[in-house]
């Protein structure tokens, strides 16, 4: 005589079965991927606060690669203002020298041909590009500076604008990241105007008084480069101090992330063996018993 089975404990144990079978297919996929939540429904709370890390981990990096980007450029800026600083330097002794009261008129040519060379250099390189960008063009895409040469003295025009540019660090902080042309090189006193009044006045066997205020002007044009570079060196500093902060930030957020989502590994792997010995306990139950039986039961 075939066993007859309590209906309520057959559907029970279907049930018990569906339920082990969720439960060791969530493990199963908790020790392959690592992760204890991968979606809302796992757990809301750890969810929520993940998402909120994400969000500012992805706020971190963005900022780390301006900063990388930015830093690169400002490095090239640095270098360039460095080479402006070596041919002023060069252009100031030349301009003591031609003013020495042993110079004829045609060694004062000379002089003012090796300045003129000089002033060419400088506009090189206050017209120098990075990744398509004029240094020192402010906000604009253009060549900042172009010389007239059919003057005396020549004349410099400034192609640019005085915008300056900043990156935000994720605390807020603004830090500026350009030098204006104008602020560099340009004006009335910068260097590339002094430089052409001093080889018109070199050229023209100007009076030693003169050639001595030219120089004195090269000297101050001198200190307004070096003076700008050393805001720019300080933005740079400022730059990779808060990208280097940002990028442990970054490390600090991740591991919070993770500890909030992660599965730990041997624990799911327990928790995965005990799941799968009960599961084939409950396939064992029922295959145990009558099977036609149970079938109308189901029915």
């Amino acid at each position: 005589m075939a066993l007859r089975v309590d209906p309520f404990y057959v559907n029970n144990l279907a049930a018990a079965v569906d339920q082990s079978s969720s439960v060791e297919a969530t493990l199963t996929n908790e020790l392959s991927s690592g992760l204890r939540v991968s979606s809302l429904e796992d757990d809301p709370v750890a969810a929520a606060q993940s998402e909120l890390l994400s969000s500012a981990i992805s706020k971190d990096d963005t900022y780390v690669q301006s900063a990388t980007n930015e830093t690169a450029r400002m490095q090239v800026t640095d270098t360039t203002l460095g080479d402006v600083v070596t041919q002023l330097t060069s252009a100031v002794s030349l301009a003591i020298e031609g003013n020495n009261g042993t110079m004829n008129a045609a060694n004062q040519s000379s002089v003012a041909e090796q300045l003129s060379g000089i002033r060419d250099e400088v506009v090189s390189l206050a017209n120098t590009s990075y990744m398509g960008q004029y240094l020192f063009s402010g906000s604009k895409a253009v060549e900042p500076f172009t010389v007239d040469s059919s003057t005396t003295p020549a004349t410099v025009t400034y192609n640019g604008d005085t915008a300056l540019q900043y990156v935000e660090a994720p605390g807020g902080q603004k830090i500026q990241v350009n030098l204006p042309g104008s602020s560099v090189f340009g004006g009335a006193t910068g260097a590339l105007t002094v430089l052409n009044q001093l080889i018109a006045d070199m050229a023209g066997g100007a009076g030693a008084t003169t050639l001595s205020n030219d120089t004195t002007a090269l000297r101050n044009a001198l200190t307004q480069v070096t003076s700008q570079r050393s805001v720019l060196d300080g933005s740079l500093s400022m730059v990779q101090q808060t990208s280097t902060y940002t990028q442990t930030q970054v490390a600090q957020l991740t591991a919070q992330q993770g500890s909030l989502v992660a599965a730990d590994p041997a624990q799911v792997a327990t928790a995965l063996s005990s799941s799968e010995t009960q599961h084939q306990a409950l396939l064992s139950v029922m295959s145990a018993l009558n099977k036609t039986d149970l079938f109308d039961l189901l029915q």
